[in-house]
């Protein structure tokens, strides 16, 4: 079985370049250092205080395993080969968002990106989303349904950019 390629931006990359080396040369150094002051404090069966950061140095260890991974299937997007004609990975687009059942409407702007860079807070929607899989392909003008949990949206695609 073929396994799935992680699609990134630059700068996504870039992020997660930077959380690996942050991770490798800060942090470890971090949790080695709250280890070696727990077990200063004697009895293991009793020490939560090691406990506690053996158990962070396990979950840091499986996220470092886990970029190390992602890094090698990553497929970065190559932003100077986007169109601004239809809507893609790597696209920031405008959107005119409007609730049917209510009629209120706000305009948005997203950048659809790679499920392991989504960061909808930011404005990063993954292509795998109901709206941002919506979105694909999509040119300016274009107006299209969605059922999101807060009811049917209309999208009306305003602007597309790189």
């Amino acid at each position: 079985m073929a396994e799935k390629q992680i699609i990134l931006t630059q700068a996504g990359l870039e992020k997660l370049e930077k959380e690996l080396e942050e991770l490798k040369s800060v942090k470890r150094k971090e949790i080695a250092e709250k280890i070696k002051v727990a077990l200063s404090f004697g009895d293991l069966s009793e020490n939560s205080e090691y406990d506690e950061a053996k158990n962070e140095q396990a979950m840091m260890e499986a996220r470092i395993a886990d970029i190390e991974v992602m890094l090698k299937r990553v497929k970065v997007i190559d932003e100077t080969e986007l169109s601004n004609e239809h809507i893609h990975i790597g696209s920031k687009v405008e959107i005119r968002v409007t609730n049917k059942k209510t009629g209120s409407s706000d305009v948005m702007m997203y950048q659809i990106v790679g499920s392991n860079e989504a960061d909808p807070l930011e404005g990063l929607i993954s292509d795998e989303s109901v709206v941002g899989r919506a979105l694909l392909d999509h040119a300016i003008g274009d107006r299209f349904e969605v059922e999101v949990p807060a009811g049917v949206m209309e999208y009306e695609v305003l602007a597309i950019s790189k």
